[in-house]
């Protein structure tokens, strides 16, 4: 346990030797256990933003530590020259409860993403003969950072200082099928969209927008891409946030959670897109080591052994209830949206103040989506009584 010296001199040392692309807090995390972070002094933290989307299972799991030391006494990897067990088991886990075909796996959601339009744009080509295919992705969007990634996240902010990113990407309104019926033409091969905008403020999609986008996707034979990335791997009370939807995307994203904290992510796909790429249209080095793919497939076993969906729905219909009483409590508090363990509350007013003060003054770990949005991802073992901590501690910032 460190000195408040300390502390300060390892920031500022941090400051030194990261590059600037970040504005960290002034906190230091140091561990971890179930649903709380301790940082260097001791401090315990109700962790209600679980590292983006990402602890599911929460911190310190015994059987998923277990697993991955067991794993790295074995092998962290081989390279996808060969095949490896860990690898075989966590793709047909991963294909049966998301009901795809055929799984890639990646070492982050922002390659799944770029996979993904590899594969729109591929089938495409198959089809026509010819490139210069275009995709149509969501106004508000994100997606990721990497420059394909960013040509379809719908953020000027994120995009002007890195133009000219991908020709040949047109942007829709999230929820307006209208908007998107607009811009198809000969050349589109596929929309992209999340089921539930996250960076965007926490917007779920409609289900008359999803099913008649799936729809149009279906009639002009373009593919449906679904970046199931932060909303994804139980988060919404479902495996995938689709399947609430009574829809199926062609191609399919997934990461943060499926590895609860060690980096892996997927793009699947099925029918038309499942064969649409061949031996040399795509690679990585990493991806789908033993060791990411044994995290992976301890994930998606746990998740099914201790019946993580259904205690999602259970405590994600409380946390609804309580975020609900909070907005009538304060009329800073505008609108409340969300699903399952992915809500939001948006304020008339910039909320990186509040954030910061949770976590300095309350020890709470909360983040924002968007200037005016306090996102609520916490890991999916919270329970009622953590919401009721949470709650109590949010309205003294509030």
């Amino acid at each position: 346990m460190g000195s408040v010296t300390d502390k300060q001199a390892s920031i500022d040392k941090g400051e030194q030797v990261f590059y600037k692309t970040y504005n960290r807090f002034p906190v230091i995390f140091d561990r971890g256990n179930g649903v709380c972070l301790y940082d260097s002094e001791g401090n315990e933290y109700l962790d209600f933003g679980a590292g983006i989307a990402v602890a599911g299972l929460g911190y310190n799991d015994p059987e998923y530590n277990q697993a991955l030391t067991e794993q790295m006494g074995r092998l962290l990897h081989c390279s996808n020259l060969f095949y490896n067990q860990p690898a075989i088991d966590a793709g047909e886990k991963l294909l049966k409860v998301s009901q795809m075909e055929k799984v890639f796996f990646t070492n982050s959601g922002t390659e799944a993403v770029e996979g993904a339009l590899k594969i729109a744009k591929r089938y495409a080509y198959n089809r026509d003969g010819h490139g210069g295919h275009e995709i149509i992705a969501m106004k508000h969007s994100f997606h990721g950072r990497s420059l394909g990634a960013l040509s379809v996240t719908g953020n000027d902010h994120y995009q002007e200082p890195f133009a000219p990113l991908l020709p040949g990407i047109k942007f829709a309104d999230f929820n307006d099928l209208d908007s998107v019926k607009a811009l198809v033409n000969d050349k589109t091969c596929g929309v992209i969209m999340e089921t539930i905008q996250g960076e965007g403020g926490i917007y779920p999609a409609t289900e008359e927008f999803l099913k008649g986008v799936e729809a149009l996707c279906h009639e002009r034979d373009m593919l449906l891409i679904l970046d199931e990335i932060q909303c994804g791997m139980g988060r919404s009370g479902f495996m995938f946030a689709w399947q609430e939807y009574g829809v199926k995307p062609d191609v399919m994203l997934a990461a943060k959670a499926l590895g609860n904290g060690v980096p892996v992510g997927a793009f699947l796909a099925r029918g038309r897109a499942a064969t649409a790429m061949g031996p040399g249209d795509h690679g990585t080095t990493y991806g789908g080591n033993p060791f990411v793919c044994r995290a992976a497939d301890t994930v998606l076993r746990l998740f099914e052994r201790r019946h993580i969906l259904e205690h999602v729905r259970e405590v994600g219909a409380y946390l609804w209830d309580k975020l609900e009483q909070v907005a009538k409590n304060h009329d800073r508090v505008k609108a409340h949206r969300g699903k399952g363990l992915m809500q939001g509350l948006e304020f008339d007013c910039p909320v990186g103040g509040m954030v910061t003060k949770a976590l300095l003054e309350q020890r709470l770990v909360l983040i924002s989506a968007g200037a005016n949005v306090i996102r609520f991802v916490p890991p999916l073992v919270i329970t009622k009584e953590d919401v009721d901590h949470m709650v109590e501690r949010l309205e003294k910032v509030i």
